[in-house]
Parts: structure tokens; sequence; C-alpha cells
């Protein structure tokens, strides 16, 4: 998929910046589980990456948006490992 797939939906602008700048991964086992690496720098590069994806009106997310949308989703990856894997 394309950077534009990503550009109207704030949730998926955020984990599209999130997972290609490699701050979070998906599980390779289980799809629905996101895994917070733990890169400080990483995640910082995924908000400036974030903050520059246009949408299709050519309007770029508000700062305070993107950030709250990112914490959000920090906040629930799982740290370092991904919690179903462990169990096994």
């Amino acid at each position: 998929m394309s950077v534009e797939d990503y550009a109207d939906d704030l949730s998926a602008t955020v984990h599209y910046a999130l997972e290609t700048t490699r701050a979070v991964a998906v599980c390779p086992f289980h799809s629905e589980v996101t895994i917070r690496v733990g890169d400080d720098a990483a995640e910082s590069h995924a908000f400036e990456r974030a903050k520059r994806i246009v949408r299709s009106d050519g309007t770029n997310w508000e700062t305070q948006d993107l950030r709250e949308e990112i914490a959000r989703q920090i906040s629930k990856a799982a740290d370092g490992e991904c919690p179903l894997c462990a169990r096994h």
C-alpha cells in the first residue's frame, strides 16, 4: 500500500508512520498484536513522518491530534514482545 492509502485516516496514518519507522512492529504470528520496540528516536521520527503526510484535501493533520494518537497507539502496544507468543 502507498502512503496515499493511509492519509485520510488519522489512526491509519499514525500506524503507518510508526511501523515504517520501526517504532512498532506487528507480531509475525499474531497480526492483531502490535509491539513497541522502545526506540525513542524511531518514535520521534514517526511523529515527523506523520506530520508530513498530506491528506487528499491538501491539508496536514493537526499536531496535537497526531501527538494524542501516537501516544494512544504506543500505550496500547505490547512492550518488547508479543504477549501471546510469550505464553507458549
